[in-house]
């Protein structure tokens, strides 16, 4: 055997330590791992994550929105003080610092470019506008990354402009659709500035309260408008809701959260809830009153996830309960329930089914009644907690005739084949004995 065939041999009797060998030693591969975790660009839509949604590990905690890879237990132990520092400097990698509700660059910018709301317009002109009235807009495709500190707006800005802007729903200058649509951009904005500074406390949560409240009072207003694209409005506002309160779940999690920093060491406790965590919780529940059955399913596991003392308070007892008499079309029974127990904003909630179970209620009469008699007005009225004159205008709407006597007693003939439910939505009929 020659020197070259022995070379040969010997090199290829030699184990391999290439990293990318099936047979070497796994712990070359580690050396393959970068040092520096991916950063997620941060969208409109971010919030905190907490323990209930994704496992955390002890080195980002103090960045709810940031996700690591996972890595053995060995190298996360070499690593871990490295680790923690960037932890530290991602957490401080923006912190608001415009003074304004709208920041200069923007405001001028808009200004040459004409594009000011109504309530943004000094004396009316639409190309001038103040730091006192120019609110900053929605950007759907701002990035973290390119952000300047100077075009977010800290905490205390953020609470002052919501503020003003809620103080907007009372103005009747203009018509309410138009308030809407500038309050409805301008709260997306405020949370985008929240997200990106990764704000989560006790201030954020009563922001995204009140934030809440907005869209639920709209729920109803929006149903009295008489714009022709009043059903696109409609359902943005509720698509924002139904984000906005998912939003808020999460910081009422986090802000429970052993892995975060608490102003209120309190709040390390589980069983510890918010004033108003069981109302808002309740809003969910009263949202999916009329939802197919393929949806029960994620409604029953969203239960489950909801916190014990939540589930035993009374708003959470009320909503199981028009729940259940709306799926059972127990209509007395809903109709009384709500009546007497529901607050301000939950009856925003359910006014609109409010009049669907009195239209079943009509049904019911009309077809299962089994006498031939006609109903008294004056009776179904008490029994769908209706003046007699609205009761009178829903039944001409579900395409009943009413008649009557000598003595101008109005009642219902039993039987009547013209019954439809009206097609769209129906009139909002006020709901006597309302206790709110």
């Amino acid at each position: 055997m020659d020197d070259s065939t022995r070379r040969l041999q010997q090199r290829r009797n030699q184990p391999s330590f290439s990293s990318s060998s099936s047979t070497g030693p796994t712990r070359f591969r580690s050396q393959n791992f970068s040092t520096n975790p991916t950063k997620t660009t941060q969208s409109s839509n971010f919030v905190p994550r907490s323990n209930s949604t994704t496992a955390t590990t002890p080195n980002n905690t103090r960045n709810p929105g940031h996700i690591r890879n996972r890595k053995s237990e060995t190298y996360a132990g070499i690593n871990q003080q490295q680790e923690e520092q960037e932890a530290r400097e991602d957490v401080g990698s923006i912190i608001g610092t415009c003074p304004f509700m709208c920041p200069d660059g923007e405001r001028a910018q808009r200004e040459r470019l004409r594009d000011l709301a109504v309530f943004e317009r000094l004396h009316g002109d639409p190309r001038k506008t103040s730091p006192s009235l120019a609110v900053k807009k929605f950007c759907r495709t701002i990035s973290v990354k390119h952000v300047q500190a100077s075009d977010v707006r800290p905490l205390a800005v953020l609470e002052d402009t919501l503020n003003y802007l809620l103080n907007l729903l009372d103005s009747s200058e203009h018509p309410f659709e138009v308030v809407h649509d500038f309050i409805f951009d301008r709260t997306r904005s405020i949370r985008q500035d929240l997200s990106m500074q990764h704000i989560v406390n006790d201030r954020a949560i009563c922001m995204y309260e009140k934030m809440v409240k907005f869209h639920v009072i709209s729920h109803q207003r929006l149903r009295n408008c008489t714009s022709s694209s009043i059903s696109s409005l409609q359902y943005l506002n509720m698509e924002q809701l139904t984000k906005a309160l998912a939003s808020l779940y999460v910081l009422y999690e986090a802000n429970r959260n052993n892995n975060f920093v608490y102003e209120n060491e309190a709040n390390r406790n589980n069983n510890f809830v918010y004033e108003n965590e069981a109302q808002f919780h309740s809003f969910y529940v009263l949202l999916h009153l009329d939802s197919k059955n393929q949806q029960m399913e994620s409604l029953s596991y969203w239960f489950r996830n909801v916190p014990s003392p939540v589930m035993k308070s009374k708003e959470m007892h009320f909503a199981r309960q028009v729940l259940r008499f709306y799926r059972m079309g127990n209509y007395k029974r809903f109709l009384c329930t709500v009546s007497t127990e529901s607050s301000y904003l939950q009856y925003c909630i359910i006014e609109p089914h409010v009049n669907e179970v009195r239209a079943l209620a009509i049904s019911y009469i009309n077809n299962c009644c089994y006498k031939l008699h006609p109903y008294p007005l004056e009776q179904l009225s008490k029994l769908l907690m209706m003046k007699e004159l609205d009761v009178e205008s829903l039944c001409h709407a579900c395409g009943l005739e009413i008649s009557s006597d000598d003595g101008e007693n109005k009642s219902l003939p039993m039987k009547q084949t013209t019954f439809s439910i009206p097609k769209g939505s129906l009139q909002s009929y006020e709901l006597v004995g309302l206790q709110q």
